[in-house]
């Protein structure tokens, strides 16, 4: 089993290197590689910021509503 720790340095090292090529793309190709690559960061935030709209939008539709609880009597 993995412990904790060395999860977190995997994710850590991760996030760095996907910060550092991000970078590098954005600022070291040219620019017309660099438009292309921030179009299509937008769209899949924007589709993922639509998809989890869809999915809660989803879930709404499709589960049904609770069993009304039973309180007996109120004195």
């Amino acid at each position: 089993m993995v412990s904790d720790k060395s999860t977190g340095s995997l994710l850590l090292i991760i996030g760095l290197a996907g910060i550092l090529i991000y970078g590098w793309l954005l600022f070291l190709y040219s620019a017309s590689m660099a438009t292309m690559i921030l179009k299509i960061t937008a769209f899949l935030g924007v589709a993922m910021i639509l998809a989890i709209i869809a999915w809660i939008g989803y879930t709404m539709a499709t589960t049904p509503p609770p069993e009304p609880l039973d309180v007996g009597e109120v004195p």
